[in-house]
């Protein structure tokens, strides 16, 4: 009788494993009035709908916050609302009933491509290359420009990976462009890339300059070869590319001065010799009196003779020394220093805030580093405000007649 009991009282209690279980999987997914959402173990967010032709659609990729999910859904809903849906696996391939297409208006602005400074760079084509056809042409190559909404380029931007903020807005940023030159060309009413910051993204890495110890530590630690360039980068604030192109005539030694004449780019790995990066690129930097003895002891000891030879060419004297091996020296020497932080090109917001340090006006650090905006220049001006003790001190003097005016 007392077993039947327990038996009878065991079957009226409620399955409380099971009921915890509907617990979890309601917290885990989330309806809406509007599709579905659901936070995967991972942390991730899915996302799907049912469509108007009643199937059920998933995002095409899991969303890192919650908020992305929500506007890729509200994207979606919108281009229902509108009669513009078409389900998600036809938008890359369908073909188009009328007018231009995205592909074949970008393939034509790329290969046509102009800045105030001409033609674009190789490692500019390249890298724009890159993006299109990574990122962009999958999701818009054979949609008709005109048919392209707004709704549609954000649920494109919702689908990339915020993993890679940079990688993202560059993106993004090359789409605007596209639209932008059809706009201009009144192939299309307006541009449909309208996402408040969608092109901007926070400095990944934060730069901390190099104190003169670190610099000295970093350059003892360089083999002999490559000391000099490490000098350059930092004192000179030259880019890595302006370096490695240089060659003998670019150095005169007698006025203390080097001519940026070239940079060198790698786009697909293989060395490209052109401009500078920027028409102000192209200018004559002064050498600190303290570097000089280094850069002539340089040019005697590690540079072939003849006025084209580099001053840091690869084994076989003929091209520009990689930044990939370049790097792994690199690699060595800002370890020692305790910097593994340190990137190359931060040797040059080194420099730069030095040379702001010592009283740089912006119109003389723009032409020192090459620049062709004053924005850039401020930021290593703001670097400098440590100064301004120097300068209210300086002010004190003058009024109490220590400096004679």
């Amino acid at each position: 009788m007392r077993a039947e009991l327990g038996c009878y009282i065991a079957r009226m209690l409620p399955d409380t494993s099971s009921a915890r279980q509907r617990a979890a999987t309601s917290r885990a997914r989330e309806r809406r009035s509007f599709g579905r959402l659901r936070r995967r173990d991972s942390g991730r967010w899915e996302a799907a709908y049912v469509g108007p032709d009643a199937r059920l659609y998933r995002a095409p990729a899991t969303f890192e916050a919650k908020d992305d999910a929500i506007a890729w859904l509200s994207a979606e809903r919108r281009m229902i609302e509108l009669d513009t849906w078409i389900k998600p696996d036809d938008r890359a391939s369908r073909k188009p009933t009328k007018g231009r297409t995205f592909g074949d208006y970008a393939e034509e602005w790329l290969a046509n491509r102009r800045t105030k400074a001409g033609p674009l760079k190789p490692r500019t084509q390249a890298d724009y290359r890159r993006l299109l056809d990574r990122h962009i042409l999958p999701t818009f190559s054979d949609r008709p420009l005109r048919l392209i909404g707004s709704d549609e380029v954000n649920a494109w931007y919702l689908s990339l990976n915020s993993k890679t903020p940079t990688e993202r807005a560059h993106a993004y940023q090359l789409l605007r462009a596209v639209f932008t030159s059809a706009t201009k060309a009144k192939l299309i009413a307006e541009n449909p890339c309208a996402i408040e910051g969608g092109g901007q993204t926070e400095r990944a890495h934060t730069v901390e300059i190099a104190t003169l110890d670190e610099l000295a530590t970093i350059t003892t630690a360089m083999p002999e070869r490559l000391r000099l360039a490490v000098l350059l980068g930092a004192w000179c604030a030259l880019r890595y590319g302006e370096i490695a192109e240089l060659r003998r005539m670019d150095v005169d030694l007698r006025n203390g001065r080097i001519r940026v004449q070239r940079g060198v780019t790698w786009p697909n790995g293989k060395a490209t010799v052109g401009t500078p990066k920027t028409k102000a690129g192209g200018r004559v930097v002064n050498i600190p009196p303290h570097l000089l003895g280094v850069v002539k002891s340089h040019l005697e000891d590690h540079v072939a003779p003849g006025r084209t030879a580099l001053l840091f060419p690869a084994r076989d004297r003929e091209s520009s020394l990689h930044p990939r091996t370049f790097g792994k020296r690199w690699d060595v020497a800002r370890a020692a220093a305790g910097r593994s932080d340190l990137h190359f090109h931060d040797l040059r917001h080194t420099g730069a805030t030095m040379a702001a340090q010592t009283g740089a006006t912006i119109a003389e650090l723009m032409a020192r580093l090459g620049h062709t905006t004053p924005q850039a220049a401020m930021r290593y001006q703001s670097a400098a405000a440590d100064r301004d003790k120097e300068i209210a001190r300086r002010l004190s003097e003058l009024a109490t007649g220590a400096i004679r005016v």
